[in-house]
């Protein structure tokens, strides 16, 4: 069996790939893909063994993962993969990563993650678009030396940590190991800095076309918890590991390009003042239809909810969003359009999110919006935190879920999700978070005993 890449026979390109990968002292491939929650999964081969797995070698049993909805006596899938998206592991430049899109035999795995993003990509592209997007990683690099998680430097316990030099310099050793090698991978990091938790850190690098951010993001994580682990510490990508500390968000900055490269949200005239074309409100308008359901997949655990709420931080508000509306370079709102517009922000992604599924409900639901025509109505430029109940209603805001439960319901009753994700996939999905939801409706809480054991 031989296919043809790019012009080239895919024996000719694995043999350039590996020859490649050879010569800067790669010795082997992980062949790897995601499960439902957009954890990479893999099977290592010696470069000698490409050739086998770029065209399927490698089996997996559905069975054994989440999100990867198979019987035990189903044939096994087997990743192909993207030998255009080799990474050499800046922590072990001994492996090349290469995400992959999942098959059953010759035929594509429809619940496959990367594979439901790139049908929605394909519908974007025979329109003249190209989604392009940018996601800001938030996380916590914690220490566990005193049996207990705390921030990595545990003196730098402050109240107000946010911007803070001191609490970067005293972990600039691993922030910058972090940094240098999204550099090395080519990611063009124009700024990091110490975020509203103590312990927590924000890298903003540069944008590229959703499928490669996928991959960039599903990397990222890895790479971060193993640089981490080098130094003692852990990194965790909880949405909101501490009550009393801002969540980890993972803001999508999303736009789209023409054929020629074009950013075609830009509007230097635009007259609602945000700097946004009219192309770009309908998108905004299209996700803001859909915004309760895509909360299920961007903010797609238990604890993501305790993220999404006004206030609880000690430094004063949570930063995140609490309704479905727009605004201008106001972070009140889900979706915000920054200072010098061309771009749209949501910030109600968290950075426990499968960034595959979440880019291709964002892209749906915006490609929607434009091929209806549909209106957002007037950017919100207040503080939407000080609104009351009438002025929400009056405007015509509503709430987003409050809980994963309320974001399951949602996601369930709205069409678009399992026409975007095919049915498999979404019975798997809903099937999987509703047991996550029930789970922790049954546990018994150290909140709850402390409150009521001895409460009568």
């Amino acid at each position: 069996m031989t296919a043809t890449l790019n012009g080239k026979t895919q024996h000719a390109q694995v043999d350039e790939v590996a020859e490649k990968l050879a010569s800067a002292g790669v010795r082997y491939a992980a062949i790897s893909f995601v499960d439902m929650h957009g954890k990479p999964k893999a099977k290592m081969v010696p470069l000698s063994h490409l050739h086998q797995a770029s065209l399927g070698s490698e089996m997996f049993t559905g069975a054994a993962l989440d999100g990867v909805p198979q019987d035990v006596n189903d044939d096994e899938v087997a990743p192909h993969p993207d030998l255009s998206a080799a990474i050499v592991m800046p922590f072990n430049r001994e492996i090349a990563w290469f995400p992959g899109d999942l098959w059953i035999g010759s035929t594509p795995f429809d619940a496959c993650s990367r594979q439901i993003l790139k049908r929605v990509t394909a519908d974007a592209a025979s329109l003249g678009y190209t989604f392009n997007l940018g996601i800001e990683t938030e996380f916590f690099l914690l220490s566990n030396s005193s049996g207990v998680p705390e921030p990595a430097s545990p003196d730098d316990n402050l109240d107000k940590p946010c911007y803070d030099l001191r609490g970067m310099l005293h972990n600039f050793s691993v922030v910058d190991e972090i940094v240098s090698s999204m550099n090395e991978l080519g990611w063009d990091v124009y700024s990091f800095d110490h975020e509203d938790g103590n312990g927590q850190f924000e890298t903003d690098f540069t944008y590229t076309d959703v499928v490669s951010m996928a991959d960039r993001f599903v990397f990222f994580r890895m790479m971060v918890g193993e640089i981490a682990r080098k130094h003692g510490l852990f990194a965790s990508w909880m949405p909101k590991p501490f009550a009393d500390r801002t969540g980890s968000g993972a803001h999508y900055n999303m736009s789209l390009a023409g054929a020629d490269g074009v950013n075609l949200f830009e509007a230097p005239d635009d007259p609602r003042g945000c700097g946004l074309s009219e192309l770009g409100y309908q998108f905004i308008a299209g996700v803001l239809r859909h915004a309760p359901a895509i909360c299920a997949v961007i903010a797609p655990t238990v604890n993501s909810y305790k993220r999404l709420v006004k206030q609880g931080s000690m430094s004063g508000l949570t930063w995140a969003p609490v309704f479905a509306c727009y605004g201008d370079n106001n972070r009140t709102n889900m979706l915000r359009i920054p200072k010098g517009g061309g771009r749209v922000e949501c910030r109600a992604a968290d950075s426990a999110n499968n960034p595959y599924l979440g880019g291709a409900l964002m892209l749906a639901a915006g490609l929607e919006g434009i091929r209806e025509g549909l209106d957002p109505g007037d950017p919100n430029r207040d503080n939407l935190y000080r609104l009351s109940e009438a002025d929400l209603i009056d405007r015509g805001i509503t709430w987003l879920p409050r809980s994963l439960g309320e974001a399951i319901d949602a996601m369930e009753a709205d069409p678009l999700v399992r026409n975007v994700f095919g049915p498999t996939m979404f019975d798997s999905f809903v099937s999987e978070k509703k047991l996550e939801w029930d789970s922790f409706n049954a546990h018994v809480s150290s909140w709850e005993s402390d409150r009521y054991l001895r409460f009568f």
